[in-house]
């Protein structure tokens, strides 16, 4: 899967936790997709034995490795593989897309599992503590060694430049991906009467599903026929079927497990909805409108509001407030002449998340730097 030697493009090593679960997962797998067809020979190194998601280039699973009960020794064996394969084929840049919140683990790989390959470290999240640690002066001493330092949002690098003054940043946010539209018709969506879509982890700490319920509870769009549906599972999902239950809900919310497509579902949505109390680029609002299926987001940091044009594409709530996010479901729901407009304006909003220009902004960095100019 990979490219021939004489390839004149750097080689690459993308690391990530897995290429199974959420957003940057899939992320980083359509990078691996967009850097193999830009020319780089491409490598891939999961630390977790869980990969879905179509992806390009050369597979290291450090995870199929885990076997019995893991320990420090076995940790540090497991490290010592990636160290070769690094050096083995020769990789000019890794980029890492893990979180990063234990300093030591981190200045571990930084001082020896990377010695001597130019570093990018990927911040998906808004909330520092993800990537810094609850230590974030000592993380930016390995920040700012770091070749790049890309954000998928300017409201994260935004944030960087202003509390840890970080050098070298470069804002790339995730692209859409051509192939939903095929696979929003690969399989046949089981359920018939209308609803609104929220899907992502059930953790209700970070995505608030349970200011959703509130919401579509006050909404009464069950008394119009149109359901609620929750694609996903986590911690919370036993607590918020205890809240449907309680408030008798059972016949108009309807839970579904997680599944790497989930298109079919997104597709046939009045609309999507985002609720989280912090975000980096959520891929939901993304997919959904790549879908020309409307959004419904309440405006957190950071993502929603580069990604919606408040009554263009979409609705953008600025309070979390139950009866605002209530009356904007009612809104999107029940007036069809403004989800056609929602509709016909999402693609041209889209364009700048093309494969093609996001495509264009890594081979630019791998290649120059972040600072060409200079």
């Amino acid at each position: 899967m990979t490219l021939s030697a004489t390839s004149k493009k750097p080689a690459v090593c993308l690391v990530a936790i897995s290429l199974g679960t959420g957003g940057s997962d899939r992320s980083c797998a359509q990078l691996s997709q967009m850097l193999t067809a830009e020319g780089f020979e491409v490598h891939i190194a999961v630390l977790n034995d869980n990969v879905k998601f179509d992806y390009s280039g050369s597979l290291l699973n450090l995870g199929a490795l885990k076997k019995g009960k893991d320990t420090l020794l076995k940790r540090f064996q497991r490290m010592r593989v990636l160290k070769r394969y690094l050096k083995k084929h020769n990789i000019a840049h890794v980029i890492d897309h893990r979180a990063k919140n234990q300093f030591y683990r981190e200045w571990f790989y930084k001082k020896f599992i990377y010695h001597g390959v130019k570093t990018i470290y990927v911040v998906h999240s808004h909330l520092l503590e993800t990537y810094f640690g609850k230590t974030p002066d000592r993380f930016r001493a390995l920040y700012q060694t770091n070749a790049a330092t890309v954000t998928v949002s300017e409201a994260i690098k935004k944030t960087l430049q202003a509390k840890l003054q970080l050098r070298n940043l470069v804002c790339i946010p995730n692209a859409a991906n051509p192939a939903w539209k095929a696979l929003a018709k690969q399989t046949e969506n089981p359920i018939a009467t209308p609803y609104i879509l929220s899907y992502g982890r059930m953790n209700d700490a970070v995505k608030d599903y349970r200011f959703l319920l509130e919401s579509y509870a006050a909404s009464k769009l069950y008394d119009e026929g149109i359901q609620l549906v929750l694609m996903g599972e986590g911690p919370s999902l036993p607590q918020l079927k205890q809240w449907v239950q309680t408030n008798g809900l059972e016949d108009a919310v309807q839970f579904i497990p997680p599944t790497t497509n989930p298109f079919p579902y997104v597709n046939d949505a009045i609309c999507v909805t985002l609720t989280s109390r912090y975000e980096g680029f959520p891929m939901v609002l993304l997919e959904a409108l790549s879908l020309e299926v409307p959004v419904v987001s309440l405006d957190i940091p950071s993502g929603p509001s580069e990604i919606i044009e408040h009554q263009k594409n979409g609705l953008l709530i600025q309070k979390r407030e139950v009866s605002l996010f209530a009356e904007a479901l009612r809104t999107v729901a029940l007036d069809k002449e403004l989800r056609l407009r929602f509709q016909r304006n999402a693609a041209a909003s889209m364009a700048r998340y093309a494969p093609a220009p996001i495509a264009a902004a890594w081979k630019k960095l791998l290649l120059h730097g972040p600072n060409p100019s200079k």
